[in-house]
């Protein structure tokens, strides 16, 4: 089941890891679309939990995992800073987008799972996510035999950021700090980290100084 809302310069949208991945590719497309044409500060918001149904590869295509794989990538690169708060099991496509955003919240009994397939677990971008944040060792178990991730290992982990019985004070806090943020600024910090892991100290000099002649032109502007 996905649903979603828009209040307050929030965007928000609950979202089941059971969920076809078409309709799921559909809803999350539409999300972008209204937080990139939203100009009222906020986060944009995802609720997960689920996990997909038994059987769900039938009928499953390279192509249709390609244009999830892509919306997920423009959730995680939008010009405002994302949220995610995951309770439950979380695995499959509730998973992805957990991984995807800035900030991420969890209940208290949150478990992240890989989903299976073809005798194996699946083999998506969750796999680079998983280790590119938490690194081999940590996921190893996970990717490799379906292990369960608990949310007192993902807290250590930093696979997430906070674990929490009431999301919804969380939240209000993220909401308040995330609207002094200028979306395009919060971007170009965001690929600034994403950067930094693969490129060299001399590569990433002349991003890091452009972003800084930025900041300082629209501090004497300000």
């Amino acid at each position: 089941m996905v649903s979603g809302s828009e209040m307050n310069g929030e965007l928000e949208l609950s979202f089941d890891g059971a969920q076809s991945p078409a309709a799921s590719v559909e809803a999350m497309n539409a999300l972008c679309d209204r937080a990139e044409d939203h100009r009222a500060p906020g986060p944009v918001i995802v609720h997960v939990t689920g996990v997909p149904r038994p059987g769900w590869p039938k009928g499953l295509t390279v192509g249709l995992v390609s244009k999830w794989e892509r919306v997920v990538r423009r959730f995680e690169r939008l010009g405002r800073l994302t949220v995610a708060v995951a309770s439950g099991d979380c695995a499959g496509l509730s998973l992805d987008l957990l991984l995807a955003a800035d900030v991420r919240i969890a209940a208290p009994a949150t478990r992240l799972l890989p989903s299976w397939a073809g005798g194996a677990t699946w083999p998506g971008m969750a796999v680079y996510r998983l280790t590119q944040q938490a690194g081999t060792a940590g996921i190893r178990r996970a990717v490799l035999l379906g292990a369960p991730i608990d949310v007192g290992r993902a807290l250590a982990l930093n696979l997430i950021d906070e674990v929490s019985e009431d999301p919804a004070a969380s939240l209000a806090g993220l909401t308040e700090l995330a609207g002094a943020m200028d979306g395009a600024e919060l971007a170009i910090r965001r690929q600034l980290i994403f950067e930094a892991g693969s490129t060299t100290f001399e590569d990433a000099l002349g991003a890091h100084l452009a972003a800084v002649d930025r900041a300082l032109r629209r501090e004497t502007l300000s």
